[in-house]
């Protein structure tokens, strides 16, 4: 176990977005990637699916440390029943960009929170609507060229070049991004973390 003299917030991803967005709200964190396993493969609700993986990532993370408060997120794009999450290759990010610019999706964020010191544990997640323009196999190949595919669920980033290709969405955009912040903040305030 790491001794943790302080109640610090121990963001349990490697995502730079995931990075980025809480810096945004301006908490002071440490990173600590988690190699907690991940499900693969939809069976139940969706919601059910996120806030599991989230929480594996979370509890892999929090049996390092005596105190602090750990936040780990699972994001997932949804074409019906099929989960698009990264990408294995170009070929396959291809594939599923295609995909995605031809049907609407549903990107789910589960998210977990746990007080180490005190045991408490809390999850929930997110759900946004997005619609995308119908996209040419030009347009893909293009953007590929300028931006990386393989650490994007769905092969897209929306903060980026990615937000040419959004008709609209319904929902938390931050979602999108990788963490509902506004969840986020709500989650935080039940353990006396206020982010303002």
């Amino acid at each position: 176990m790491i001794a943790d003299k302080r109640r610090t917030i121990i963001l349990a991803s490697g995502s730079k977005a995931r990075r980025n967005l809480l810096k945004q709200i301006g908490l002071e964190f440490s990173v600590v990637p988690s190699r907690g396993s991940e499900k693969r493969f939809l069976r139940g609700r969706p919601s059910d699916f996120v806030m599991g993986n989230a929480l594996g990532k979370a509890k892999a993370v929090a049996e390092k440390f005596k105190s602090g408060i750990v936040i780990a997120a699972d994001t997932v794009v949804l074409v019906g029943k099929k989960i698009i999450g990264k990408p294995k290759n170009v070929r396959d990010a291809f594939k599923a960009l295609k995909l995605l610019s031809r049907r609407p999706q549903w990107v789910y964020t589960g998210l977990a929170v746990i007080d180490i010191a005190s045991g408490r544990i809390l999850t929930d997640y997110e759900k946004t609507k997005i619609y995308m323009y119908r996209l040419s196999n030009k347009e893909i190949r293009n953007y590929f060229r300028k931006v990386s595919p393989l650490d994007k669920a769905g092969s897209f980033d929306i903060q980026g070049l990615g937000g040419v290709f959004i008709d609209r969405i319904e929902g938390c955009f931050y979602n999108v991004v990788g963490l509902p912040l506004a969840k986020l903040a709500r989650m935080l305030k039940k353990i006396r973390v206020e982010v303002f």
